[in-house]
């Protein structure tokens, strides 16, 4: 990380560190008084999505219903598939509680950074103890990507938004696979909801 003087706030972004063993305890290590930011989505979604892009790279992979399960016809889900397991947060959150206290971690909805960014973002600048300087007008919806764009800022001509890699069409899954997947993940929604004291509403 790079040295940051009392009036600046460093900021890293690594999708990978919330699901990695050995992150809550070499950050901790780092600096105990890090303040953490965790977006998180539907994680059926998410595996969906996941797969999606994964597809877009490597067209020759299994289904997902085939990735997705060990045996169907039983329910069993296969969760040492890094797609189903990214979505069992409240087991990746025990690892970070065992460092940070629930205080210094944010949760951002990923389904309300879409339809409400300004206030999702209004959320993180008050946790992180700043000022209110991202507002509503400096979002506008991309009706292509589907997704909301920052407006052009004084330090750059063009807005800016999501990569190529986002926003595109999710495949079409089996109703009954994503049902499924939907119960699994129930219980440990529940569980995160509850731990978090947040309730995201992905039943």
């Amino acid at each position: 990380m790079p040295r940051t003087v009392g009036s600046q706030i460093t900021l890293e972004k690594t999708p990978s560190y919330f699901v990695t063993q050995e992150a809550p305890r070499r950050i901790f290590n780092m600096s105990r008084d890090t303040k953490l930011i965790v977006v998180v989505r539907n994680p059926v979604t998410r595996a969906i999505s996941d797969y999606t892009q994964t597809l877009s790279k490597k067209p020759d992979i299994p289904t997902f219903e085939g990735l997705s399960f060990r045996n169907r016809t039983l329910g069993l889900v296969d969760v040492s598939w890094n797609a189903i397991r990214i979505g069992l947060y409240a087991l990746h959150l025990e690892s970070w509680l065992r460092y940070f206290p629930l205080a210094q971690i944010h949760f951002v909805s990923g389904e309300r950074l879409i339809t409400d960014p300004a206030g999702e973002m209004g959320r993180v600048q008050d946790f992180l103890g700043v000022k209110r300087l991202i507002t509503d007008k400096h979002f506008y919806f991309n009706k292509t990507k589907g997704f909301p764009c920052l407006k052009k800022t004084e330090s750059s001509l063009l807005p800016r938004c999501l990569g190529k890699s986002k926003g595109r069409t999710h495949v079409q899954i089996d109703p009954e696979v994503i049902d499924q997947l939907r119960e699994f993940y129930r219980p440990y929604n529940i569980k995160f909801y509850e731990a978090v004291g947040q309730d995201f509403r992905w039943e």
